[in-house]
C-alpha cells in the first residue's frame, strides 16, 4: 500500500522535531502535526523560559554582592512585565526557528490538533493522512490535584505569563520544578513559602544534596514547611486566597502555585482507535525499540515516562529516526549516567549514583566531601556554600557518582558527566591538575574521604 507518508509524528516538541528532521533527512516522507506551539514543553513553558527567569531572580544577590569588590549600586527596581515581555520575544523567536529546522528539512508542518483514526491513518483539521508509522511525541502536561478551590491555583504553564508578580507565593511540591520556581519567587522579592508533604524535597537525589539545599534556602529566608499539605483554597473578598492545611492551620497568599506531578498529554488522541496500551500510571507502553503494542505506533518523551528531560526526548527521536529509516547508524539510547542540572539558587548538578543507590546496588563505597565558601563570596557578607561529592567503589576505585549544590553546578558536572561516562576512576581525578583558582578544581583535589 502507498502511504501519504512514511512517518506522522504528532507532538513538536524536542523529540518530535528531532527525529522528524532526521527522517526527514534520512529521505522519508515525514509529517508533523502540533496544535500549541513549536518546541514544546521546554522550549515555551519548561527549561528555556525557567532558566531565563532564574537569571533574572539572580540578580538581586549580584547587586549585593557587587559592593564588596568597591561597586555602589543605585537603588535596583525590578520589574516583572518587562522580563515577561523579553521573555515571551525570545520564545517567539525560538518557535520560529523550529519552523525553519521543520520546513527547511523537507517535513510537512500540519498546525492543528491530530487523532488517531487506525493504526495507519491520522485526522487533523478536516483531513485524513495515511502512514507507515506514527509517532506520538505529545509529551507531558502539569497536574493539579482536585481539592476545593483548585481553580485558584496555577501550574508552571500559567506561571510564566502571569500579569504581575505576586507579592506572598505560595509553592507546593517538593520535585524540582517546585524548588527552581520557589527559588525564582523569593529571589524576584515575593514572599514565598514551599510546602512539601514529604520529610524532605527532592528525593531520589543524593541525601547530602537534599541537606545542603535545604541549609542554603534556610539562610537565604526562604520560609520551608515540610510535612504539609493543603486541604483547601478559599478565595477572599480581596481577591487574596485562604489556604487550609490538613493539620487546621491556615496561611494567606496571593498566588498558589502547584507542581505536583504531570501526566502524559494522551486527551483525545484515538488511543482507543488502536492496540496502545497504557502502563499503571498511564503512560504509553513501549518496548526498548520505542514501539508500542500496536506494530505500527510508536512513542517517545515524556509521554512514555522514562527520563522525562529534553536531552533524553532527543536522544530517544535520534534512536527512532534511525532504526527505521538509517537501521546502520541505530544505537539504542543508553539511561545509564544521564547528567542533570536543578537550576534552583543555588544550582545542583549530578550524575550518576546517589550514595544512597551505590550502596543499594551493592557497593562498598568511599564518599568524599568537600564544602567551601566560593572564592567570590569571600569579598562579601554572604555565607553560602558550596558542596562537592564524590561517590566512588572501594574496590574498583570506580567514581559512580558526582554531586554538587553551588554556583554554575551543571556547567560544572556536564564535563565531569564524560569522565564518568567513560568510566574514570578515583586516581584518574587525583592525576588530573587542577584548573586554579576555580570552584571546578575541587573535584580533583579531594584526597580525604568522609568518615561514616
Amino acid at each position: 500500500m502507498a502511504y501519504d507518508f512514511d512517518l506522522y509524528v504528532i507532538g513538536a516538541g524536542s523529540g518530535g522535531v528531532r527525529a522528524a528532521r532526521f527522517a526527514a533527512g534520512f529521505g522519508a516522507k515525514v509529517a508533523v502535526a502540533e496544535s500549541r506551539y513549536l518546541g514544546g514543553t521546554c522550549v515555551n513553558v519548561g527549561c528555556v523560559p525557567k532558566k531565563l527567569l532564574v537569571y533574572g531572580a539572580h540578580f538581586s544577590e549580584d547587586f549585593e554582592q557587587s559592593q564588596g569588590f568597591g561597586w555602589t549600586p543605585g537603588e535596583a527596581k525590578f520589574d516583572w512585565a518587562t522580563l515577561i515581555a523579553n521573555k515571551d520575544r525570545e520564545i517567539n523567536r525560538l518557535n520560529g526557528i523550529y519552523r525553519n529546522l521543520l520546513v527547511n528539512s523537507g517535513v510537512t508542518l500540519h498546525e492543528g490538533h491530530a487523532k488517531i483514526v487506525d493504526p495507519h491513518q491520522v485526522q487533523i483539521n478536516g483531513e485524513r493522512y495515511t502512514a507507515k508509522n506514527i509517532l506520538i511525541a505529545t509529551g507531558g502536561w502539569p497536574q493539579i490535584p482536585e481539592i476545593p478551590g483548585h481553580e485558584h491555583a496555577i501550574s508552571s504553564n500559567q506561571a510564566f505569563f502571569l500579569k504581575e508578580l505576586p507579592k506572598r507565593v505560595l509553592v507546593v511540591g517538593g520535585g524540582y520544578i517546585a524548588v527552581e520556581f520557589a527559588g525564582i519567587f523569593h529571589g524576584l522579592g515575593a514572599d514565598t513559602r514551599l510546602l512539601y508533604r514529604g520529610e524532605l524535597f527532592l528525593r531520589g537525589f543524593d541525601g547530602a544534596v537534599r541537606k545542603h539545599l535545604q541549609e542554603e534556602l534556610t539562610k537565604r529566608g526562604m520560609d520551608l514547611q515540610f510535612n504539609a499539605d493543603i486541604e483547601r483554597i478559599d478565595k477572599q473578598s480581596d481577591g487574596s486566597l485562604k489556604v487550609t492545611l490538613k493539620d487546621g492551620r491556615e496561611l494567606e497568599a496571593d498566588c498558589v502555585f502547584y507542581a505536583t506531578g504531570r501526566r502524559p498529554m494522551l486527551d483525545n488522541l484515538g488511543l482507543e482507535n488502536t492496540g496502545v496500551k497504557l502502563d499503571k500510571k498511564g503512560f504509553v507502553e513501549v518496548d526498548e525499540q520505542y514501539q508500542t503494542a500496536e506494530p505500527s505506533i510508536l512513542a517517545l518523551g515524556d509521554v512514555i515516562g522514562r527520563v522525562q528531560l529534553t536531552p533524553v526526548a532527543l536522544a530517544e527521536g535520534m534512536a527512532v529516526a534511525r532504526r527505521l529509516f538509517k537501521p546502520e547508524q541505530y544505537r539504542p539510547v543508553d539511561y545509564k549516567m544521564i547528567p542533570t542540572a536543578v537550576f534552583s539558587l543555588p544550582n545542583i548538578g549530578t550524575v550518576g549514583f546517589t550514595e544512597e543507590e551505590a550502596r543499594e546496588a551493592g557497593h562498598d563505597v568511599v564518599i568524599f566531601e568537600s564544602r567551601f565558601r566560593p572564592m567570590k563570596l569571600t569579598l562579601t557578607e554572604c555565607q553560602e556554600r558550596t558542596l562537592m561529592k564524590l561517590v566512588v567503589d572501594a574496590k574498583t576505585d570506580k567514581v559512580l557518582g558526582c554531586h554538587m549544590v553551588g554556583p554554575e553546578a551543571g556547567e560544572i558536572v556536564q564535563g565531569l558527566a564524560i569522565a564518568l561516562k567513560a568510566g574514570a576512576t578515583k586516581r584518574d581525578f587525583d592525576e588530573t591538575i587542577g584548573v586554579h583558582p576555580t570552584a571546578a578544581e575541587e573535584f580533583v583535589t579531594m584526597r580525604t574521604p568522609v568518615a561514616g
